[in-house]
């Protein structure tokens, strides 16, 4: 029979005060679950709802139908985008 590596766990500690750690455990007991279970869990979930809230842009139907009508026929560059493009340029080896 093959052994199944585990993956290696690592450890977070936290100190915090008396009153932050009985609210902690008092939502834990709610939840049938440890107080490190509770942590680990809803740290992960936030943290995982901050990253989709920084990574994810959300556009209105008609903001999306501009982006898309924009990437099908863009404007023709201006002269104030050229010069940029052409400072931009100089100033980077491309």
């Amino acid at each position: 029979m093959a052994h199944v590596r585990e993956a290696s766990r690592k450890r977070i500690t936290a100190r915090v005060s008396g009153q932050v750690r009985e609210t902690l455990e008092q939502a834990a007991e709610l939840l049938g679950s440890t107080v490190n279970q509770f942590m680990v869990q809803t740290a992960y979930l936030e943290a995982q709802r901050l990253i989709e809230k920084e990574s994810v842009i959300r556009l209105s139907q008609e903001d999306a139908r501009k982006v898309l009508s924009l990437l099908e026929s863009p404007p023709k560059p201006t002269s104030r985008l050229k010069d940029a493009v052409k400072a931009f340029k100089r100033s980077v080896r491309v």
